[in-house]
């Protein structure tokens, strides 16, 4: 038997998904929002300080070769977390496959961490990480996308009566 206010939740519910459920994954897009403006930032730095940096009279400055090296790096690296966290909501409310999820995170921690224990670098499994918070990125878009399409008319009603009217209008 239901109460009261198990039928108030369930009519407040948006297509299965309770408030507090849509209330977290909007917080989770605006948090994977922040991972790409730090994406942004990492190529804005690489491409800023390397270009100042290849100028001949700044060839021995040493600030500005770190900056062009490890500022892009620090700033990916920033995004693991929040990507992480993305990637639980994500799975916690099967807004992708948990296997893509998976594979995209395993993949690229497994880069991430070989690129550094074998090959003494971090670029590859780091651009890896890029590719992460972008995929989170577009399934946030498609599952919002769902639910606004899913609050407009039955198009199937509409369909049926513009075709009744139409043909009425022709007889």
């Amino acid at each position: 038997m239901t109460t009261v206010s198990d039928q108030s939740m369930q009519n407040k519910s948006q297509h299965g998904f309770s408030p507090l459920a849509i209330a977290r994954i909007k917080g989770a897009q605006r948090i994977n929002q922040v991972a790409i403006y730090l994406i942004y930032a990492a190529i804005f730095a690489f491409m800023v300080f390397g270009t100042i940096a290849s100028i001949k009279a700044f060839h021995g400055n040493q600030l500005l070769y770190q900056l062009f090296y490890n500022l892009p790096y620090a700033l990916v690296a920033l995004t693991i977390p929040i990507t992480l966290y993305d990637a639980l909501v994500v799975y916690r409310y099967r807004l992708n496959q948990p296997s893509m999820i998976a594979m995209s995170i395993g993949v690229s921690t497994i880069i991430l961490i070989g690129g550094l224990l074998f090959a003494d670098t971090a670029w590859l499994g780091l651009s890896c990480w890029l590719g992460v918070a972008f995929l989170f990125k577009v399934s946030f878009k498609r599952f919002f996308n769902f639910l606004e399409v899913a609050d407009l008319p039955d198009t199937d009603e509409a369909l049926e009566t513009d075709i009744v009217e139409n043909s009425e209008s022709t007889s």
